[in-house]
């Protein structure tokens, strides 16, 4: 359906812009993939533009659902306010959350500079948090300061990049005068005859025959912002040299045709044993503006596509390094880094040929968990499964399950979501990973204990219908809890809480409100255990005090004798504790 018109830049306009960009991304994936040859000839740009952008869209999405969510029913527990003002988000607020869900999404070296560009534009358009909306003069300066601050956040910029894709855009868009429409239209105008030129720009993509796979994602990121904004669909990409094509299949046989020159490409610029870095690294920080200041320069002795992005305390940190744990111990020094990504570009270069060692086999079968906590997520690995963080109020998009869902490389695999509010992001997932031949089966795990369970009746050997029907039944039979602390006034099945109180949750719903966690973890187990059961798991977050276990270990010893107990160590999980009960 054709977009309405838009004079202004609203909150409905990010939100829209948002979703479009997404759907660019995902029909161009593919073809953005094929040609990356720089920084990295890793085949990963396409994919990891399209992880950013999604969880932009997420964090987009989660503030009109708090805004739009209807009144609460005795039914519904936990989350819904008391009151609710009913108005929708400020520019300010989807503009906020737009750059916030990039940062902690980004992905790769386009990626942490597109979620830059965005944290850029934010900046401007929520400059006046009360204002509904802003006009094309604003959202000039928007592009302006998104092209200035991600080049200011790449530690060497190289021109013939997306950073020189951002740049013409924003030069084209000071050149105009007019509403919010005609200056996205001339963005997107000069971004894409940049994006012709950058061959001519970096030796790399010259010999490739591709024009700069970053750049590329932009133009579908800026013809996205125009169709929003105007309701018209830009019809034209650029290809290599210059050469205006009808669509993505030119670049895409464009890419194909310089397969000779990509190899050159790989060897003499980019592949790891030509001197180039052989890892990279990736993670979240939390630190001041002195302690990133101090990384930055320890991290550009260490290596190189150095991109640090963010500010107000959270950064996402991208460098290429041959070290990566000295790239890891600078963050602790800086901070505290989270949320660790380290690939090994010879593990998984698409491009690579000839007398190269062949991709290992795959696996016949494999486990991949959600997990809420850096402890579980050993416990999980430590059972063998893949795992994907997911942090307090962070879950992790379809996307990023998919790339589990691969990096897990096996024929079969089976999905433990873990979480209720996963159904339908894990059940994208697997039905994106059948399309590549991969057999997944999605176990409805509402909880961490639940997938405890499973994964502990998980046999590789045994059929693999016959393996994931016992996993399925260890998992129901398994009933779960979780205690946790109230941010703000609530409607629950229990009663009216208060920001403060301690909540415990029954299989999803508030059972018990009151103010000591020990007491509410001692009422919540005692309601569980009266329907029976042999085995209760307990796991404990970092912010639990530590008596609760010992004290919840001696009552299941003085009043369910034949109950036994087993205690984890989940670490910043979100919920004070987690309890299962089999």
């Amino acid at each position: 359906m054709a977009q309405v018109p838009q004079t202004f830049f609203d909150a409905r306009a990010v939100r829209t812009w948002c979703g479009l960009a997404l759907r660019a991304l995902g029909r161009a994936r593919e073809e953005i993939d094929a040609i990356n040859v720089y920084p990295v000839a890793d085949g990963d740009t396409g994919t990891n533009l399209y992880l950013t952008v999604e969880s932009a869209v997420t964090a987009v999405e989660a503030v009109f659902g708090a805004h739009e969510s209807a009144a609460p029913s005795a039914s519904v527990a936990s989350t819904a306010p008391v009151e609710s003002t009913g108005a929708g988000p400020t520019l300010a607020d989807a503009a906020r959350a737009m750059a916030h869900g990039a940062l902690i999404g980004a992905r790769g070296n386009s990626g942490t500079i597109l979620a830059q560009l965005l944290r850029g534009m934010a900046q401007v358009l929520a400059a006046d948090g009360d204002t509904a909306h802003v006009d094309g003069q604003v959202l000039r300066l928007a592009l302006r300061h998104a092209a200035d601050s991600a080049r200011r956040a790449v530690a060497r910029p190289v021109e013939g990049t997306v950073l020189t894709v951002a740049s013409a855009a924003a030069d084209a868009a000071g050149g105009v005068e007019g509403d919010c429409g005609t200056v996205a239209r001339a963005a997107y105008e000069g971004a894409r005859v940049a994006l012709a030129d950058t061959p001519a720009q970096l030796a790399v993509l010259r010999r490739a025959g591709v024009v700069d796979a970053g750049g590329r994602g932009l133009v579908a990121v800026l013809a996205a912002l125009v169709e929003a904004l105007t309701g018209e669909t830009p019809g034209t990409v650029v290809a290599p040299g210059g050469r205006v094509a009808a669509g993505p299949r030119d670049v895409s046989e464009a890419a194909v045709s310089g397969a000779d020159a990509l190899g050159e490409c790989v060897s003499g610029e980019a592949a790891p044993h030509a001197g180039a870095p052989a890892f990279e690294v990736i993670y979240l920080l939390e630190a001041d503006d002195t302690a990133v200041a101090r990384l930055r320069e320890r991290l550009d002795g260490l290596g190189n596509s150095l991109v640090v992005v963010g500010g107000d305390g959270l950064w996402n940190v991208h460098v290429h390094v041959d070290d990566a744990g000295a790239a890891v111990e600078a963050g602790v020094e800086a901070g505290r880094p989270y949320r660790i990504r380290i690939t090994h570009f010879g593990a998984g270069d698409v491009h690579t040929t000839g007398d190269e060692r062949p991709p290992r086999e795959r696996a016949q079968r494999a486990v991949v968990a959600v997990v809420p906590g850096e402890g579980l997520a050993g416990l999980y690995t430590e059972a063998g499964a893949t795992t994907v963080l997911a942090r307090p109020g962070e879950p992790p998009a379809s996307g990023e399950l998919v790339q589990a869902l691969r990096r897990a490389h096996a024929r079969e695999v089976v999905l433990l979501p873990n979480d209720a509010d996963l159904r339908h992001t894990a059940a994208a997932a697997a039905e994106q990973a059948r399309t590549d031949g991969i057999r997944v089966a999605l176990i409805p795990t509402r909880s961490a204990v639940q997938g405890i369970a499973a994964l502990a009746v998980h046999e590789p050997d045994r059929r693999f219908d016959e393996d994931v029907v016992a996993m399925t039944s260890a998992a129901g039979a398994t009933r779960y809890a979780e205690v946790t602390v109230a941010e703000r006034q609530s409607w629950t099945m229990a009663g009216i809480c208060q920001a403060g109180d301690v909540l415990g949750l029954i299989d999803g719903d508030v059972a018990v409100i009151g103010r000591d966690v020990t007491a509410v973890a001692e009422t919540v187990l005692d309601r569980m255990l009266a329907a029976g059961g042999e085995l209760v798991t307990l796991v404990l977050g970092d912010d639990a005090p530590g008596p609760v276990t010992e004290r919840l270990e001696a009552r299941v010893r003085e009043a369910y004798l034949a109950v036994d107990t087993v205690v984890y160590r989940g670490g910043r999980q979100g919920a004070l504790l987690l309890i299962g009960v089999e």
